[in-house]
């Protein structure tokens, strides 16, 4: 296991972190472990996370079927909320970190497969996408709630992740 965290370390380490993201989080090293990111890894890919629940959604609005598009509009409404909520903490000094203005290579490639969906294909892969992004949100504010380093910012994450937690439930009773 030693060998693997080295190897990976290397290689993001040559690769460099994107989006001013950590190694460490970049690679998934952290999430393995169980570490919280920094504050400002937290808050990129928090930020991230939210713009694609959010733009996800919005294509689900047009392409969706009624279950679906009853769902996506929960998670816009719910994602711009913790959007704002963030915002708000870093404009007004109390958190100091730059929230990411582009997605995650791996959620815009997950984007861009949905914008050449329709009908059935186009719901299966939503409510899939919607299963992988809410796990990653879900261990993400559950490593922050526990171990991050900005206390204000802590509370918000343990606050917020009932809400990501419930989402990922719903989203999971889709699939089936």
């Amino acid at each position: 296991m030693k060998f693997l965290i080295a190897a990976l370390a290397v290689t993001a380490a040559i690769a460099g972190p994107a989006a001013a993201q950590s190694a460490a989080e970049k690679t998934g090293i952290n999430s393995v472990m169980g570490v919280a990111p920094s504050t400002e890894d937290f808050v990129q890919q928090a930020s991230a996370s939210d713009m694609f629940e959010i733009e996800s959604s919005k294509l689900a609005l047009q392409r969706g079927n009624d279950k679906t598009k009853g769902f996506a509009q929960q998670m816009i409404n719910d994602h711009e909320k913790t959007s704002l909520e963030m915002k708000q903490m870093i404009e007004s000094g109390k958190v100091k970190a730059t929230p990411s203005t582009t997605l995650a290579s791996s959620q815009a490639d997950m984007l861009e497969g949905l914008k050449e969906l329709n009908g059935a294909e186009f719901d299966e892969q939503y409510i899939d996408d919607q299963v992988t992004a809410h796990e990653n949100a879900v261990d993400l504010f559950k490593r922050y709630s526990e171990g991050g380093d900005h206390g204000e910012l802590k509370t918000w994450a343990a606050s917020t992740l009932p809400a990501l937690q419930h989402h990922l439930e719903m989203v999971k009773g889709m699939q089936k």
